[in-house]
């Protein structure tokens, strides 16, 4: 009867230890999402004083201007991991292209609005890279621990399970062909030239 006795009080104690720390890795994916979606709030923060940079200088690009205010659009109405990952990666492509076309205008280069807010963007980008590499190693974690034994005992029945990686899908790792060759001389600031 004793021997019962400790082994269930042996079983309740590992149950408790093991939920806890099926707990604590949940909530360390929570923390870790929440830095990414700060930083992709910050970036699609800089978005339209970008655009309306860009637009008193490169006014007839509309193409890429809607394009990136689009991608903007999609990820500020993404809602999990999967679908922000692909929207970032559609507007990481369309600022790509943006700030490609952008070498053909050497009065939009040397504005330093415009240049503050491409180092903010790069910056900010790599926060979101970093964030996104702590994110997937904390839901590495915690669904190595949800989806392995003893972890998996206590998880199912209590109802957690496994959470979503931040990869892009395979529509966005599609490389970006940006052609600056097609893009039309930029209007003179200057009338006496």
């Amino acid at each position: 009867m004793m021997y019962f006795i400790v082994a269930a009080a042996a079983a309740v104690i590992l149950t408790v230890v093991i939920y806890n720390g099926l707990v604590k890795t949940r909530l360390r994916v929570r923390e870790a999402w929440s830095a990414i979606d700060v930083q992709l709030q910050r970036r699609s923060s800089l978005i339209p004083n970008l655009v309306e940079t860009v637009k008193g200088y490169a006014g007839y690009e509309r193409d890429t201007l809607t394009r990136v205010v689009q991608s903007r659009a999609a990820l500020t109405a993404a809602t999990g991991p999967r679908e922000a990952a692909s929207a970032n990666a559609e507007l990481t492509a369309a600022l790509g292209t943006l700030f490609a076309l952008s070498e053909a205008y050497p009065d939009l280069k040397a504005n330093q609005t415009y240049l503050q807010l491409q180092h903010d963007l790069r910056d900010t980008e790599n926060k979101i890279a970093f964030a996104r590499n702590y994110y997937n190693g904390a839901v590495e974690e915690y669904n190595t621990k949800v989806q392995s034994l003893p972890g998996l005992l206590v998880a199912r029945p209590f109802g957690f399970g496994a959470a979503e990686f931040f990869t892009a899908g395979e529509d966005a790792k599609a490389a970006v062909v940006v052609d600056v060759t097609a893009a039309a001389e930029p209007p003179s600031r200057n009338p006496a030239r």
